[in-house]
């Protein structure tokens, strides 16, 4: 991991970030992220009557797949801002679920900087494309733009 400042990362605008190492997402995961959120469908946690769908068995929720944007970043070889006291969600554009994850399948996330803007002294606010790749399928599970706020 390599430590930038702010003005090194702007310097990035528009390139790709870097990757994350692969992630396990099975059942036991899925489980426990339905009874944090109270979705309990059955693609999700219903082994036997997930097989009957065109999905063949269960699936992790989409939400699940997007959550794993801290834990992905976090195991990541993008460069990171040196000197972060803090940093928060500011929110999302262009969320887009493209392909399901089945459970027992293994995801990355890549991370391309859109956008960095110092909206005032030491506060910066940053785009970035993430996209989860599913291990060996052609289609990412999902894309989305994810803005957030960094203070150094």
């Amino acid at each position: 991991m390599t430590a930038i400042t702010p003005q090194q990362m702007l310097e990035k605008k528009g390139e790709s970030l870097g990757s994350s190492e692969w992630i396990l997402v099975d059942q036991e995961m899925i489980n426990k992220f339905a009874d944090a959120t109270g979705d309990h469908q059955f693609i999700h946690v219903d082994e036997e009557k997930a097989k009957l769908t065109p999905f063949g068995g269960t699936i992790a929720h989409g939400f699940l797949s997007l959550s794993l944007f801290p834990v992905m970043m976090a195991k990541s070889d993008c460069p990171r801002v040196d000197g972060v006291k803090m940093g928060v969600n500011y929110g999302g554009n262009k969320t887009r679920f493209l392909a399901p994850v089945r459970a027992g399948k293994r995801v990355r996330g890549h991370f391309k900087l859109l956008d960095l803007e110092e909206k005032r002294p030491g506060q910066w606010q940053q785009t970035l494309e993430f996209t989860v790749e599913i291990e060996g399928e052609d289609k990412p599970a999902l894309m989305a733009e994810w803005i957030s706020q960094f203070f150094v």
